[in-house]
């Protein structure tokens, strides 16, 4: 059997978060930021400040990128875009990766199985997304095709449309998806528990915040004002990040999402007296208060062989154990991590038990929820300094958040497994396993 290389996560950077509200450009901070500049900020200070004379860009072997929406503003360029945005080398082969959420921990799958098997050595990830560029928003309008609301394809061109074992139109809509989800598994998952986690979520990531934990991990980008474009601001914090959440008020929120006996999805679980009277409700139960919000933001991470880490005099953040990705239906795409996190621990040896902290993105409660009492782990082991429904959700962004954010919180724990996992959008998952080697 060939013996393959060790892998090292070595450095992670990310920008802040903003709030992006696509009906608005005065009230999204990053409004007149492109997307791929947000990379480039995470890559200016990976090696102009945080890796200074100790690593060169023109060393690197491969940089890797990824991204929910590769269109508009946010076409790649086969990743070059992001990459010269940092002012890096021509020299350095680049690779975009769409896997939705999942793009850019795709992005670091491929750059750990590039070092294992001797194709590199240093190999950098980025992931990207700016929801206020992105199609959905007003001004971009004409590259959507009906129904309007959602991203879709034309289903008079499209087959695939009218399968009946694969709900495509429900599919293209994360809320419905999330609604699908709850009406499955409502029966240990209740309305009330996922507003309890969305406070828990705000007051960890709060928490951390006003003790400075982000501050290591975040490079400020210029932006403006929110309400006012002529205002220029240094957005240093993630601005979804909400004081004060309370059950109460989280309660209150309005619904976002449709049952399926109101034609939320096809082949609805429950008829409308059914779902009614076993919910005391006639509405769906997504809301803001329980999913992501829409943001803009970038990640970046940068992984070595062991040899590659010596050489440089480098220290590691965690050593990479394994990863995983699996498929799932696309109209319950939140189960996806649930098997790539089966294949991941199976890869590395371990069992749920084994793994001391978690990050497991919080693209709605559900999916996480659904995600703790499958393996039956502890909650408070969960997403401690808060998840995406606090700190935002920039899509393809988070897949680097999530095992950078991960490593640092070993490190302070002093713990030693580390698992980060995320659904995606079309109905996959992904997984990276990690070790703190100073435990």
């Amino acid at each position: 059997m060939v013996n393959l290389n060790e892998v090292y996560l070595v450095d992670y950077v990310r920008t802040p978060f903003s709030r992006s509200r696509p009906a608005s450009r005065e009230r999204s901070a990053f409004s007149e930021v492109r997307a791929d500049q947000l990379v480039g900020y995470t890559l200016r200070n990976m090696f102009e400040v945080r890796l200074k004379d100790k690593v060169k860009p023109e060393e690197v072997s491969e940089f890797g990128v990824g991204s929910s929406f590769p269109v508009g503003k946010q076409w790649p360029y086969a990743g070059r875009n992001a990459w010269f945005s940092g002012n890096m080398p021509y020299s350095v082969p680049s690779i975009f990766f769409d896997r939705a959420c999942g793009s850019a921990m795709t992005a670091l799958h491929h750059g750990i199985m590039s070092i294992m098997t001797g194709y590199g050595d240093i190999y950098v990830a980025s992931g990207f997304e700016h929801m206020f560029q992105e199609p959905m928003s007003p001004d971009l309008q004409h590259n959507m095709s009906s129904p309007k609301h959602l991203i879709v394809p034309n289903p008079d061109d499209n087959n695939f449309w009218y399968r009946d074992d694969i709900d495509i139109m429900t599919g293209f809509s994360m809320v419905q998806t999330a609604q699908k989800l709850w009406e499955y598994e409502a029966d240990h998952i209740s309305i009330e528990r996922m507003a309890k986690f969305g406070v828990t979520s705000h007051n960890n990531a709060v928490k951390a915040l006003d003790e400075g934990y982000f501050k290591d991990e975040i490079v400020p980008v210029m932006g403006h004002k929110e309400g006012d474009l002529n205002e220029p601001l240094l957005v240093d914090h993630d601005l979804s990040i909400r004081r004060g959440a309370t059950l109460e008020k989280t309660l209150s929120l309005p619904v976002v999402s449709n049952p399926g006996f109101r034609g939320g999805y096809k082949h609805k679980l429950y008829k409308k007296k059914e779902y009614i009277e076993k919910f005391g409700t006639k509405t769906g139960t997504i809301t803001a208060g329980n999913s992501s919000p829409l943001n803009a933001g970038a990640a970046t991470a940068m992984i070595m062989s062991k040899e590659a880490m010596e050489s440089h005099n480098m220290k590691p953040m965690a050593k990479i154990l394994s990863m995983g990705w699996a498929s799932v239906d696309p109209s319950v795409m939140g189960r996806g991590p649930v098997p790539s996190t089966e294949t991941a621990l199976k890869k590395a040896g371990l069992k749920p038990e084994d793994i001391d902290y978690w990050e497991v993105n919080e693209a709605f409660a559900v999916v996480v929820l659904n995600f703790i009492d499958h393996f039956k782990i502890p909650e408070e082991t969960v997403n401690i300094k808060g998840g995406a429904i606090a700190i935002g959700h920039p899509l393809a962004a988070s897949g680097v958040r999530l095992p950078g954010t991960l490593a640092r919180i070993l490190k302070e724990k002093k713990a030693k497994y580390g698992c980060a996992a995320l659904c995606c959008g079309s109905g996959q998952g992904v997984t990276l396993v990690i070790e703190n080697t100073e435990v």
